[in-house]
């Protein structure tokens, strides 16, 4: 594939058929666990997503610490610096295409999108009744969409 990638999440678009099966299969099958499940233990899992790395996150964590480990390495011995750079090759083909060497393994790992994280939590603010105040009154939601969507959002 050449040049930048459009699609809306191309690192999903760039997974194997496999694996992504996997990951929208575990997200379902966490919003069916937490469906049944009081409104604590939601919120509990609602915190642990907003700490769940996504894909971005880890690639960009471990090519900085390659990278440096690479330059400081290089110090001693020049050919490093060749390790640095692929390191960032790979950093820049992720960038422009959603795919880099790394991208399969981390998602057979089970590294999820950030998007993939954003599904289940949002899907189970809605178990935890966090947009019933929206439902309830969809003519104040026609009044003042943006208002009572930003109220709504700020509770959670």
């Amino acid at each position: 594939m050449t040049g930048i990638n459009r699609e809306p999440d191309p690192v999903r678009s760039q997974t194997s058929p496999e694996s992504l099966q996997k990951i929208d299969q575990e997200i379902e099958s966490k919003i069916r666990y937490y469906a049944n499940q009081p409104s604590e233990a939601i919120s509990k899992r609602i915190g642990e997503l907003e700490r769940e790395w996504d894909i971005e996150r880890f690639l960009e964590t471990n090519a900085a610490s390659l990278a440096l480990l690479g330059m400081t390495l290089g110090i001693f011995k020049k050919r490093y610096l060749l390790f640095s750079a692929t390191v960032l090759g790979f950093l820049l083909m992720h960038a422009t295409q959603g795919w880099c060497p790394p991208v399969p393994v981390l998602r057979k790992f089970g590294v999820r999108t950030r998007s993939e994280i954003d599904r289940e939590k949002y899907a189970l603010k809605v178990l935890r009744g966090d947009f019933k105040e929206i439902a309830r009154n969809p003519d104040a939601l026609k009044q003042n969409p943006a208002e009572n969507v930003l109220k709504v959002v700020a509770q959670g």
